[in-house]
């Protein structure tokens, strides 16, 4: 009975060193039997381990070969079907020609391929270690068009969205979720012309090519028209040793100018009411120099909102051969530090 034992426990070593049972997708027939080019999209690939590298290394590596071969063939289709491939729909009664964002489309090997599987093998045998990764194409098919439709739906509540805060005259906020908009366009261009290159039923009405069109229009008009700038109401008070100045108001004015900011005497029409107090004090001499300071108070209020969102103090120092030259150096170059504290609310 012990030697019976012996025998079993022996046959049974054997069998998981040598006995090992070989997927079938190692083989390249069995590959193209099992998992045919017309339903599966495919990666494989084999090699041995480097020096140095385990087997686990080795395994890991050649599986991200697999699936980067996977997605290449992806991307080739993509790139194949977007630069041959037009459709044609009716919009507006007149057929033409939309060529799927041609321009615009470009996929990479880093693209998301969801339900992507991936099977190894190390034959102990041959040392060789095997990657496989498959993923259905229907799957896929199924998981962009409902990808697709979920993005457009998307990008309608945004622009509906944006109605509403133009017509309410809140046009910064208005442009924070414009741009919101922008990278589900991208992956509406992409679904699309993935779809085309995957799915032989590819059409415009699945492809929901003229609702595209639509909701691409509304963003255009709707950026064209909040590309006019917010406006913003400034009121400052700037005390240059009992004189009234607008040395900082007038600067600050200029530096928001150029990030598409313009101004309005009306606070009603303002989005933004920006409000600016500024006193100047001597502070001493330094090394035959004289030292002053502004000190300075900001808030920016948002007017639609009627809240206060932002509000600092700070004091900043001129240095110049006369008293009122370093106050003006001083009020000078609170500008730059008014307008970067605020700016991101712009």
């Amino acid at each position: 009975m012990q030697k019976f034992s012996i025998i079993l426990i022996l046959s049974l070593v054997s069998l998981a060193l040598f006995g090992q049972v070989k997927p079938s997708w190692t083989n390249a027939s069995m590959r193209e039997i099992n998992f045919p080019s017309n339903v599966f999209f495919t990666g494989y690939t084999q090699g041995t381990a480097h020096r140095g590298e385990s087997i686990a290394e080795a395994t890991q590596r050649l599986s991200r070969d697999a699936q980067g071969l996977l997605v290449e063939s992806i991307r080739v289709r993509v790139e194949s079907a977007t630069t041959s491939q037009t459709i044609s729909t009716q919009i507006n009664q007149n057929e033409r020609l939309t060529s799927e964002f041609i321009s615009e489309v470009r996929t990479t090997t880093t693209a998301e391929v969801v339900g992507m599987n991936t099977e190894t093998f190390h034959d102990r045998e041959t040392g060789l270690i095997h990657a496989f990764a498959f993923v259905n194409r229907f799957e896929l098919i199924g998981f962009y068009r409902a990808n697709l439709s979920m993005n457009l739906t998307q990008i309608e509540g945004l622009l509906n969205t944006v109605q509403n805060l133009e017509t309410n005259g809140e046009k910064a906020r208005a442009r924070q979720q414009l741009e919101t908009a922008i990278p589900l366009i991208e992956q509406v261009r992409y679904a699309q012309s993935l779809l085309i290159a995957i799915d032989q039923n590819s059409s415009p009405e699945n492809l929901q090519l003229q609702r595209t069109e639509q909701l691409q229009n509304s963003f255009i008009q709707q950026q064209a028209r909040l590309a006019q700038a917010v406006y913003v109401f400034v009121e400052s008070s700037e005390n240059l040793f009992g004189a009234n100045v607008n040395i900082v108001s007038s600067r600050v004015k200029a530096e928001l100018s150029q990030m598409g900011c313009s101004f309005t005497d009306d606070i009603l029409r303002a989005d933004w009411r920006l409000t600016i107090t500024v006193t100047t004090r001597i502070h001493g001499e330094t090394h035959g120099f004289l030292v002053s300071y502004a000190d300075v108070q900001i808030n920016l209020f948002d007017v639609r909102r009627n809240r206060s969102v932002f509000q600092d103090e700070f004091s900043q120092r001129g240095i110049a051969p006369t008293q009122e030259q370093s106050a003006r150096r001083a009020l000078s170059d609170v500008v730059p530090i008014i307008v970067e504290r605020i700016s991101p609310w712009f």
